[in-house]
């Protein structure tokens, strides 16, 4: 049986950022109200949640937002922390979803995406914003596990990591070592502070196709980050190869 939201953990560290906005939303829909219109009721996105019914046959689900400023959602998880992102991240969301339309109206919609579109999927549903220090940075484009997090550890409580990703926040209602998020490559200022509609507006300015098409993301396990799992506190959880993998040597 799959986990819903009566099995979200709002202590969990990851979901700190969203916790007041919707932990109150999350009780709404497990005490018996529909999950669309408790999203709708809140009214902080730019958009209306629907019936998944309302998305027409044959039509892609991107090119139906972007035309009616409605979203197709469906119970359960995903689309519930989908609701929230819409929420917290107004305008990134809706700078991605023109992005869609735009690569949709331009190459149609076929059988392999391409890469702007991957990318954009790849952002919607699972990266993660990160504002360290530049040490930090250095180890994580590194994939210098230890350094990043044993050595320096302690340079942690002076970071910000918010998860961005839907699909990432469904994934961790139900824990496994091997999660990983795909942080965004530029460093999210630290004059913003923990501003959610000050990144919101920061990232709407950056994003564009040409650089989502590079694929701008690096790999973070995000069970690693310190405070994050228990486990972690023993230096030997990073030595697992399996998950935290060597940058590739190139030949």
């Amino acid at each position: 049986m799959n986990p819903g939201l009566a099995h979200i953990d709002w202590r969990a560290p990851w979901l700190a950022p969203c916790r007041a906005l919707g932990e109150p939303l999350a009780q709404q829909v497990v005490t018996g109200h529909c999950g669309r219109a408790a999203l709708n009721v809140a009214g902080t996105a730019p958009v209306r949640f629907v019936p998944q019914a309302d998305l027409p046959p044959g039509m892609a689900y991107e090119q139906f937002i972007h035309d009616t400023g409605c979203v197709p959602t469906r119970d359960g998880l995903h689309d519930f922390f989908n609701g929230l992102c819409w929420m917290r991240f107004p305008r990134t969301k809706r700078l991605l979803n023109r992005l869609q339309a735009a690569e949709i109206q331009a190459a149609g919609v076929g059988p392999v995406r391409g890469p702007v579109r991957d990318a954009l999927t790849l952002f919607d549903e699972n990266a993660a914003l990160l504002q360290a220090p530049d040490a930090l940075w250095d180890a994580l484009l590194a994939r210098d596990w230890q350094r990043l997090f044993v050595d320096l550890r302690p340079l942690w409580a002076q970071a910000r990591l918010d998860l961005f990703g839907h699909a990432l926040l469904e994934k961790l209602v139900a824990p496994y070592k091997s999660i990983t998020a795909h942080v965004y490559r530029a460093p999210v200022p630290t004059g913003l502070g923990g501003d959610t509609a000050g990144w919101d507006a920061w990232l709407e300015g950056r994003l564009s196709a040409a650089e989502l098409g590079t694929k701008p993301f690096t790999p973070l396990p995000v069970l690693g980050v310190p405070g994050w799992w228990p486990a972690n506190e023993d230096p030997a959880f990073y030595t697992d190869a399996a998950v935290f993998r060597p940058a590739r040597v190139s030949a």
